[in-house]
This record gives structure tokens, sequence and C-alpha cells, in this order.
């Protein structure tokens, strides 16, 4: 089945149309993504291949704990610590949540960093193991915001012992531990990143013991505008403005043998001309990306419709041949 035709992501996709699903100017610094999802109905299998790269890693000298204390029964506000650093200066009063660790904890420390999402850590044994935070979604290396999540988690994790808790699964498909991440001082690392605009929420069933979390905190970092949510997170504002006016994300019949029943519609309700040189559409995954033209320039007040499957690209169709997904 073609991504297009899953339900939930389009849902997803829906409410992105508002901000979460982003056509994206990454005119400022565009490169090729890294290495992807191999399939978003696997819970939390993001970024494979991208941690394969180790010499990318940013190590950190931590000291190991030399012991596996008792689980700390402090309770976990969503508010981070004063050392974090948002991407824009804009600030917003946020309202708490009281969240408690769940039991079988880990006491870990920081060895390396591979983006914002992915890390590695040591245990009181002295083993090393790789863990992809559970519920989240960085941008990938070469994206808007890419470097600056990679900084946040460095900054949140660096010197500091900290826990991780585990949902439904224990590890992925690439074997990376499936975790959420507090520090001592009640900071929710996980919904830190989302709540600073460093990261995404993105559901991955069964592991979703936080989902409502993340949500509530993504919605306050696209009201303050953070991170990804600034207008110029991904470059200097232009007097295009692009928007996903329609979705149709289930084709007639077989969904996979009618891809080009599945598009969108993007709009440009600006009063001037948007060049569509280095733009982007995606979804919140690793994988799922479309390339606009770079000699196609999208007219105010005008739309184009981006569709799943194969064809000849037109003034107001173009094809993303997206077959393999």
């Amino acid at each position: 089945m073609s991504w297009w035709t899953r339900r939930r992501r389009w849902q997803k996709i829906v409410m992105v149309a508002a901000g979460l699903f982003v056509v994206v100017n990454t005119a400022a610094a565009l490169v090729a993504p890294q290495a992807s999802d191999e399939a978003i109905s696997t819970a939390n299998t993001t970024d494979a291949g991208i941690d394969s790269a180790v010499s990318a890693d940013i190590t950190v000298a931590n000291p190991v704990p030399t012991a596996s204390p008792t689980p700390s029964s402090t309770t976990f506000p969503s508010e981070t610590s004063t050392t974090r650093t948002p991407v824009t200066t804009t600030t917003v009063a946020t309202t708490p949540t009281t969240l408690v660790p769940s039991p079988g904890t880990d006491r870990v420390t920081l060895a390396s960093v591979t983006d914002g999402d992915t890390v590695r850590v040591v245990f009181a044994s002295g083993a090393i193991e790789k863990v992809r935070l559970i519920g989240i979604n960085t941008p990938e290396t070469g994206e808007c915001l890419a470097a600056e999540a990679t900084t946040a988690i460095t900054t949140l994790l660096t010197g500091q012992v900290f826990t991780m808790t585990s949902d439904v699964n224990d590890r992925d498909q690439y074997n990376r531990l499936l975790r959420y991440i507090w520090l001592d001082d009640g900071t929710f690392v996980n919904e830190s990143l989302v709540a600073d605009g460093f990261a995404l929420a993105r559901d991955y069933p069964p592991d979703s013991g936080y989902t409502d979390v993340f949500a509530t905190a993504q919605d306050r970092a696209e009201n303050a505008s953070l991170g990804v949510w600034a207008s110029d997170a991904c470059g200097p504002v232009s007097g295009g403005d692009l928007q996903i006016t329609h979705i149709e994300h289930d084709a007639p019949g077989n969904d996979n043998e009618n891809l080009n029943g599945e598009w969108a519609v993007i709009t440009n309700t600006g009063s001037e001309s948007q060049a569509m040189s280095g733009w982007v559409l995606k979804d919140e995954s690793a994988s799922h990306r479309y390339t606009f033209p770079s000699n196609l320039t999208l007219e105010a007040n005008s739309s184009i419709s981006v569709y799943t499957g194969c064809g000849t690209d037109t003034s107001t169709s173009l094809f993303w041949c997206n077959t393999g997904s």
C-alpha cells in the first residue's frame, strides 16, 4: 500500500495543513535527506541507516554511573530547564504536565549523539546502547533545523545521569532501544524537543503512552512559532504564501493500482508568485519527500496538484511517481 493510502497518516497530514504537514522551503540549506524509514507502520522505526555514520556522531565524555540507583520518585513536568535555547526568541507561558516515569527504569549517561532523536548511552555495567526516542521525529540531516535539534538534545543530556523508561516495545527493527528520557530536574526530554519546535510529535503504535502529551506540546510550539514552526525556520520569508488546500488520501478501488487517485493540492494564497526551486512536500516521517521542479513558479492565487503515481508534469499537475513506498 502506498503511503498516501494510509488514513492515520493522512489524518495527521490534514492537521498539518494548518501547520504540521508543511510545504517546507529548504532553499537556505537544501541537502538530500539521509537514509529513510523502512515502513512507518512499524512501531518507531524511523531513520534507518542514519546512525550507521558513527563518525558523524557528536561524542560526549561523561562519567559512567557506578551503580543503578533506585528510580527517583520525582515528578516530571513538561517545562524544561532554563539552559534550553529555542531557535526563535518567542516565548510562551505553558502549563506543566505532571508525569512520572514508569517502573523498570534505567539510569544512564550520554555516550554520543547521532541526531535530534537518536543517541548512544552508557549503562552502569559499561555497556553502550543506541537509543531512539519514542513519539517524536526530528528533521533529517541537511533539512531545516536538523543541526539545531542535534544541538538541543546534546545540551539537555551532556553531563547528566538520566533516566530512561520504555513503553510496549523494547527495541525497533534496527535493534535500537525505544525509550522515553527524563532528567532529574523534571525535564521530559522527548516532550521538551517537541515543545521547543525541534521535533514533530509522531505516534508509533503501540508505543503511544504519551501521544497526547506530545500533541499538546506541539500545539504550544506551533502557536508560539518556535523552531520548525517559525516563518523563517527554513530561510527568508517570501512574498508567496503556500498552503495545502486539499488532500485526497483514499483512491477509489485498490489504492496500489490507482496511485493517481491520491493527491494533494498546493495553493499560493500570497500576493506574489513563488519560485519553487528548493521547496519540498513532506510529511512527519523521515522518508516521504517530494522535491518540486526547479523551473516551476507558482503564481499568486493559483494551485497545483501533486499526485502519488507517475505521469507527465503539466502546469497544473505534478507526479511524485512514488511507487516503491
